[in-house]
């Protein structure tokens, strides 16, 4: 008994738990927008800790939002401090009042999203390249509006239910975005 509970304790603390939830943050401001946050240029700064807390990789991303109807494009151009570049581009749909699916060439399946108050909470697995290679990730990401149009996103990346890293991101909008 006393093995079982150490191994349920060690598979607790690869996997993580965690009791956030979107709701948690109903009554927070600023009230996070996602279609009117991204409309427009959005610029970010990023990066990846392995699990470990060392940072693997540095990025910056210029981001052009646009929106017809309840669809949200965001281009996003990726450029590394290692010298890569890479481009994603999401296909995201408002589905309820404070909720969203999205799409992107990488991300397996529909990317889910529910926002409350000043957060929104982003879940989806994606094909990430790591070199030549491919690895299938699961990511779990939180975005958190704050006072002076900074939002800050903070996603755990897990494989099998084991973590892998942390990526973690600032977004502003430039004095002239629109």
């Amino acid at each position: 008994m006393k093995r079982l509970s150490v191994i349920i304790g060690i598979c607790l603390c690869i996997t993580g738990c965690s009791s956030m939830k979107p709701e948690d943050f109903a009554n927070t401001d600023p009230k996070f927008d996602l279609f009117d946050y991204f409309k427009g240029q959005t610029q970010a700064w990023g990066i990846f800790e392995d699990r470990f807390g060392t940072v693997r990789r540095q990025f910056q991303i210029a981001i052009n939002g646009t929106v017809e109807g309840n669809q949200l494009t965001l281009d996003e151009r990726f450029d590394y401090s290692d010298g890569e570049k890479d481009q994603r581009i999401w296909y995201i749909q408002q589905k309820g009042e404070n909720t969203y699916e999205g799409r992107a060439d990488d991300v397996v399946g529909t990317a889910t999203g529910i926002a409350a108050g000043n957060a929104l909470n982003w879940a989806y697995d994606m094909d990430l390249k790591v070199g030549d290679s491919t690895f299938r990730v699961k990511f779990d990401d939180w975005m958190f509006l704050q006072k002076g149009n900074v939002l800050i996103n903070r996603a755990q990346v897990t494989k099998w239910g084991i973590n892998i890293g942390q990526v973690s991101l600032f977004f502003t909008k430039p004095a002239n975005a629109s």
